[in-house]
């Protein structure tokens, strides 16, 4: 797939995104808007487009760098137990920080994402079994356990209705002011980039990578920071989207080969497009009431991550 297309796709559908609602705004109004139309336009239509497309580039970009550092296409954020473990940081911070800011939530749940990504780092270290599709399983029973223990204690405290909102993905919600720590992942973009070529050496082994002199560990480390901090920033500001870091990178690698430097942009615009075509799907279905972003890119990914599945054993 060219990179234009997918820039064409990503400009219709976000002029698409700004003008579906209950209110309706047609284009030929957009010069002329009354001070209703105005005030949701800026606070509502523009930050909830901007935050999915933040969210899309980021969720398969960490997808993207983890199957890179893994060697293994069917590890992401969803089945490394990563997403999980910011879910229960975000838990911890509303028992024992009550008061506690966004930043102060995001800092703690920044944390229990990037040791549950290490740990199952190490995981995969131990495991002598290598099969490709045994590992996401490993990661998918890890993000189960981190999820009982989420929700035992969220029964314990009575806060079971607020983890369900984390949970679910829904870009409903979203509006001016409470979007905007989203913004910290574009420095996390830039970094990716930077560390391409380093993350693709990596992703050859440990003893190739130091052969070329590559400080291993450390490249290691700085991509499961990237990976751990965009996904803790994505759930604590929309909620959980499952399978985008999953399917977008095996979609990418497809046409365009497994070099992480050449693929990086391609996975951030199909990325984009994925997660704007599965809200507005959401926006018009059962309209004029709303699927959350969850459900809709968990149905089409599942539905995805079930064919790759089966297009691999098919191969074997």
């Amino acid at each position: 797939m060219k990179k234009r297309y997918l820039i064409v796709a990503l400009i219709v559908l976000s002029i698409l995104s700004l003008f579906i609602g209950v209110t309706h705004i047609s284009p030929l109004d957009l010069f002329n808007l009354t001070d209703d139309q105005t005030q949701i336009v800026w606070k509502s239509r523009i930050p909830r487009l901007v935050s999915i497309i933040i969210a899309g580039v980021s969720l398969s970009i960490s997808g993207l760098i983890m199957q890179q550092l893994s060697r293994n296409k069917f590890v992401s954020p969803t089945t490394a137990g990563t997403l999980d473990s910011a879910r229960l940081g975000i838990l911890v911070s509303l028992i024992l920080f009550t008061a506690a800011s966004p930043i102060e939530k995001m800092i703690v749940a920044f944390i229990f994402s990037l040791a549950g990504t290490f740990l199952f780092m190490k995981i995969l270290d131990k495991i002598k079994f290598k099969d490709t599709i045994f590992i996401p399983l490993v990661g998918l029973m890890f993000g189960n356990i981190l999820t009982s223990i989420s929700t035992f204690f969220a029964y314990k405290y009575d806060l079971i209705q607020n983890m369900a909102a984390w949970l679910q993905g829904d870009f409903s919600m979203v509006i001016s002011g409470r979007y905007e720590l989203l913004y910290i992942s574009l420095p996390l973009l830039v970094i990716a980039y930077i560390y391409a070529e380093r993350f693709t050496l990596a992703g050859m082994g440990e003893d190739f990578a130091m052969n070329l002199g590559l400080s291993y560990k450390r490249v290691v480390n700085i991509g499961l920071v990237i990976v751990a901090l965009s996904a803790t920033l994505v759930v604590l500001t929309v909620g959980m989207i499952p399978f985008l870091g999953l399917i977008i990178p095996n979609i990418v690698s497809i046409y365009q080969g497994d070099h992480l430097k050449k693929s990086l942009s391609h996975t951030a615009l199909l990325g984009a497009v994925f997660v704007l075509f599965c809200d507005i799907i959401g926006r018009i279905i059962i309209y004029p009431y709303e699927i959350p972003i969850g459900l809709t890119v968990g149905v089409i990914g599942s539905g995805i991550f079930i064919y790759m599945l089966m297009r691999r054993r098919a191969y074997e």
